[in-house]
């Protein structure tokens, strides 16, 4: 994969949206298979906010390819073939769901335990002039970032601390402590690093094949049930990219049993998101009748999706789970690549902003992340779960054990890849806000009516199902129904 970027100059050279969902269902099936570009459409396109990048685009075409791909699923299954359609509009509301979404009329954000663990995100200018973006949305990660700056627990604070250190010390001291931090980097210095370098060798979605096992075909289901009916899938993940993945599996008809630490949860608001059709049990791989119910559950999965580093630690890696659950699925999502020299370092969507040069693009008067805010969490979680699809049915016919890795990094790259748009093409376009583009739905749950994005696809001959029951952590016992 070429390192260039492209720019509007280079029109004859950026891929069409046909070009983009091309190559996205080439690297799930492989250019021999690859199909169902021509059943997509996608209804409008950049530039819709005032962004260099395609955001549109990019998460149109991960849009529409998962649709696809659950309709591929389903008519091996024996539903009618579909076409997708795709509003831009809508795919731009999906990057911003964190902002559409209300719990009982309140924007979400207001509504964590401590709202100033959200505010408190942010670049700061260090003493070298340079630029370091800094994440306190957990407690663990606040700490994190205040025994080494020793600061106020405010953001003035944590500004004139910072103040006082050079970018890359920094940034060292606080991933040693075991929180989030990323100086910003051009795109140049990100590919010049190894962890840039390890991440732009590889595809936005990695499909391996990983152990041989018999082929598992899927059983015909009739029409009023989903393509991912009898499904079952293991959610071991917590922020956005993991849990939407596993969200949307859940809607297109899979048994998703989610699992969290109990000393480690995510706040209400985020399940009440996140959690559509899902169950909820308690699971610490560290407590020994814990991790035996975690494998009892395992012999009867079919996917596992986890967003953890250090896995392997607790007999959960990729390899020691296929070897006790053969044919299983694994999707793993990871900021800067399992293997790679960031691989043990934790990461979020703004640090992937940060070092892949993507919020360099981006520069008003000083690194700034997309108008949407989020973009990695999404579109990974929406190729992940599209590549979910892909293996289930490639599972049917081919059999084998499989293990799916989507980088926060590495959709940075995919964006950025996509070409740049001229600043002055989008400067002046509206920031988007409050008002969505498309429709927004609002459903009754356990935690009151929650209003958020609609589904942003249509199918041709049948209507998309809605998300399900949104239930409390450590609701469910930790075994399936």
């Amino acid at each position: 994969m070429t390192s260039h970027t492209l720019t509007t100059t280079e029109q004859a050279s950026a891929p069409s949206t046909g070009d983009i969902l091309s190559g996205l269902l080439h690297t799930l099936e492989g250019p021999d298979q690859a199909r169902g570009a021509e059943d997509i459409t996608v209804v409008g396109a950049d530039p819709l906010v005032p962004s260099v990048h395609r955001l549109a685009d990019a998460m149109s075409a991960a849009i529409g390819v998962f649709g696809r791909q659950t309709a591929a699923l389903g008519e091996l299954r024996g539903h009618p073939h579909q076409r997708v359609q795709v509003e831009a509009g809508a795919a731009i509301d999906q990057l911003m769901a964190t902002y559409h979404t209300t719990l009982a009329g309140r924007s979400l954000g207001t509504l964590f335990d401590d709202p100033a663990l959200l505010a408190h995100n942010d670049f700061y200018r260090t003493r070298d002039g340079r630029w370091i973006f800094l994440i306190t949305t957990y407690p663990h990660l606040r700490d994190a970032v205040h025994s080494v700056l020793r600061c106020g627990l405010d953001k003035v604070g944590i500004a004139r601390a910072a103040a006082d250190w050079d970018a890359f010390t920094l940034e060292e001291a606080v991933c040693a402590r075991g929180g989030a931090a990323c100086v910003v980097r051009s795109r140049s210095e990100w590919l010049a690093h190894p962890a840039g370098r390890f991440v732009a060798q590889r595809p936005v979605v990695e499909i391996d094949r990983v152990a041989d096992a018999p082929a598992r075909p899927l059983a015909p289901v009739p029409a009023a049930q989903e393509a991912l009916a009898g499904v079952r899938v293991l959610d071991l993940t917590h922020v956005i990219a993991g849990p939407v993945a596993a969200r949307l599996l859940a809607q297109f008809g899979a048994d998703v049993l989610h699992l969290s630490r109990p000393d480690r949860p995510d706040p209400v608001p985020m399940i009440a998101m996140t959690g559509a059709g899902k169950r909820n049990a308690y699971c610490d791989l560290r407590d020994e009748h814990d991790r035996a119910a975690f494998h009892d559950a395992l012999g009867d999965a079919d996917v596992f999706v986890h967003a953890y580093r250090g896995l392997a630690r607790h007999g959960a890696s990729t390899e020691d789970l296929v070897r006790r659950r053969p044919g299983l699925i694994t999707l793993e999502y990871h900021a800067w690549g399992a293997e790679g020299p960031w691989g043990e370092r934790g990461g979020f969507d703004q640090l992937a902003c940060s070092a892949t040069g993507f919020a360099v693009e981006e520069w008003t008067d000083r690194p700034s992340l997309p108008p949407t805010y989020l973009l990695n969490d999404y579109l990974a979680a929406y190729l992940g779960a599209a590549a979910v699809a892909t293996v289930l049915r490639r599972r049917a016919t081919e059999g084998g054990s499989w293990r799916i890795r989507v980088t926060l990094a590495g959709v940075c790259h995919w964006v950025q890849e996509l070409g740049l748009l001229t600043r002055e093409d989008v400067i002046d376009l509206p920031r988007p806000g409050r008002t969505p583009f498309a429709a927004l739905s609002t459903t009754a749950t356990d935690f009151g009516p929650l209003t958020e994005p609609a589904t942003p696809f249509t199918y041709s001959r049948r209507p998309v199902p809605q998300p399900g029951r949104r239930s409390p952590l450590g609701s469910a016992p930790l075994q399936w129904l």
